[in-house]
């Protein structure tokens, strides 16, 4: 593994935070949502223990990791600070005992297959556990995530599993600088959870606390929020280079 980053000494992550707070504010009020309470994930991969508990101790209490090795480094850590751990990056079924230790959601969920691993571990834990279904929205092969035609069936399935809750979906953007590209596929993400909400409110499928959107990063925060996104995932602009 490479090792880990350490933070400059010099570096505000309160000051950094801030900013980024703010420049979520401006997104929600430009598109009628002032107010409307979009979080800021602080994505810490690649970031020592030291560097991770000291944004959540500025504030970013909410924390996404992406590697589980790194996890198990810094669980400890982020749990001492006050951290709220999701899970952001892909999930080997072989892994997802550290998710189980360490994090209260797990936003990659791709497949029954790792859901049921997480439900039965869940189960040995005595614990329950938030889970997002992850949508490849932008049809990348380089990408994560169900097909959109299936992503209402594996919500429906992932919720008859004991343990697991779900609370929404989770996508990552097209790698593309075209705006209404990329927001094509936040909207797809949308359209998929209000027709979960629909369905729910119908009876026929027991999802209605899959209201989040994970969906939106350093580049396209404003492109998402205009999408409704409801969790933004921001690394740099939170944490700095890496240097």
């Amino acid at each position: 593994m490479t090792p880990l980053a350490a933070a400059p000494a010099d570096h505000d992550y309160a000051a950094a935070l801030a900013e980024a707070k703010a420049r979520v504010h401006v997104a929600e009020a430009m598109v009628g949502r002032a107010g409307s309470g979009v979080q800021v994930l602080v994505a810490t991969k690649a970031w020592d223990a030291d560097a991770a508990a000291a944004v959540v101790r500025s504030g970013g209490t909410l924390v996404g990791e992406s590697r589980m090795q790194e996890l198990a480094i810094k669980g400890d850590a982020l749990r001492a600070a006050g951290a709220r751990v999701h899970v952001i990056g892909q999930l080997q079924r072989n892994k997802a005992a550290t998710a189980v230790e360490y994090a209260t959601c797990v936003q990659t969920v791709d497949s029954l297959a790792l859901a049921e691993r997480l439900s039965r571990l869940c189960l040995e834990a005595e614990r329950d556990l938030d889970v997002m279904i992850q949508v490849n929205v932008s049809g990348e092969d380089s990408k994560a995530g169900v097909d959109p035609a299936q992503a209402l069936d594996l919500a429906a399935a992932v919720t008859a599993l004991p343990a697991l809750t779900v609370t929404g979906f989770m996508t990552i953007g097209l790698n593309s600088p075209v705006e209404e590209d990329v927001r094509a596929g936040y909207r797809r993400l949308r359209e998929i959870r209000d027709q979960a909400l629909i369905l729910s409110e119908r009876g026929s499928l027991p999802l209605r606390e899959a209201w989040h959107l994970s969906m939106g990063m350093s580049g396209d925060l404003e492109w998402a929020i205009a999408e409704g996104a409801t969790i933004v995932r921001l690394g740099s602009a939170v944490m700095g280079p890496r240097p």
